[in-house]
């Protein structure tokens, strides 16, 4: 079993509180990604459950072993965790050969291991041969987590293991690096802070803010229901805006939205704050009813925009629409929002 449990984690770096409190449970094949902004904590975290440091306190396990204690802990070649860190980090003074089968005992070192983890990691056989310089990025990255899961791992933990690659080359790359751990059925935590990426590709999502997990969920249920205001906008775009609340419809700025109740979270009439998230806003021609907007900036990705606006009193709300529907920076424009909202209270 390679269930990961993790309970009551904190690490300080002198005055300097880095973990605070760390409750996550990851289930055995699970891949689990850990979000969050520079300085949160997530790589501390990491590299606790890889060995490399040891926390103040709180208990790691592996499948039910600790692994991880104030009082003592397993060292890292002990803990059976395979480790993708930041660039793959391989060996340029090895071929693919020698990086993949680096990691296991010398008797353990054979082709029939070889072959097996370059099928695994869909690698040409030819390319065992090459060194890290004559590979892709993409292939570099795949032979960086072969490496890792050559000796059987429990836990494979990868630290921004796509941070290096180019726009283009990013997702093809995580959609390959999770197809290899999923054909693999090893349990993987994923540290980020690219919102894309860890919704994804991960089968849950931890949010990390200041050293503590502010919500674990789903990648649709993260997206769909945060548990407050700051997880909504790190979590996508979102405009937030102050609204009224009557009963499950909220009055604001952009006119009377239908609201979502969140779930365990009760909600009472009076002051809120509603998330209007970027698809959900429509833009059209001026009618002379219902709120209104300038188009103040247009940012192009190719087959979408995200359209900046701003209403009378220079509320700013974002859009996003499809790249034929691309309004003109200046113009006039109605809006609506399509779809229930979420509000915060």
């Amino acid at each position: 079993m390679s269930r990961v449990d993790i309970s009551g984690l904190s690490r300080s770096f002198g005055r300097h509180r880095v973990l605070e409190d760390v409750d996550l449970d990851i289930a055995d094949g699970e891949i689990m990604a850990v979000l969050g902004p520079s300085g949160c904590g997530k790589t501390t975290m990491l590299r606790i459950l890889a060995g490399f440091l040891a926390p103040d306190s709180g208990t790691v396990t592996f499948g039910g072993t600790v692994v991880a204690a104030a009082a003592t802990s397993l060292p890292p070649q002990r803990r059976r965790v395979g480790y993708v860190p930041q660039e793959g980090a391989l060996f340029p003074h090895l071929d693919v050969r020698g990086n993949i089968l680096f990691g296991l005992p010398r008797r353990e070192r054979s082709t029939r291991r070889l072959t097996e983890m370059l099928d695994l990691a869909e690698l040409p056989h030819v390319l065992a041969r090459s060194y890290p310089h004559q590979l892709s990025g993409g292939q570099q990255q795949r032979v960086a987590l072969a490496r890792a899961l050559a000796p059987r791992p429990r836990v494979v933990l990868l630290d921004e293991p796509f941070s290096s690659l180019d726009a283009s080359l990013r997702l093809s790359a995580g959609r390959e690096v999770i197809r290899v751990l999923r054909a693999a059925g090893t349990t993987a935590v994923l540290v980020t802070h690219d919102q894309g990426e860890a919704l994804s590709l991960a089968d849950r999502v931890a949010v990390m803010r200041a050293g503590r997990i502010a919500q674990v969920d789903t990648p649709v249920q993260l997206y769909r229901a945060p548990v407050d205001a700051d997880v909504a906008t790190f979590v996508g775009g979102a405009t937030m805006l102050p609204a009224t609340l009557h009963g499950r419809v909220a009055s604001c700025a952009l006119g009377e939205l239908a609201v979502t109740q969140p779930p365990a979270r009760p909600l009472s009439d009076g002051h809120a704050t509603a998330l209007v998230r970027p698809e959900q806003v429509r833009l059209a021609a001026p009618t002379g009813d219902g709120p209104t907007a300038v188009v103040d900036e247009v940012a192009f990705f190719g087959g979408h925009a995200s359209v900046t606006l701003r209403q009378p009193g220079g509320l700013a709300v974002v859009a996003r629409v499809p790249a034929t529907m691309t309004p003109s920076v200046g113009a006039q424009v109605a809006i609506e929002v399509v779809g229930a909202v979420v509000v915060f209270q």
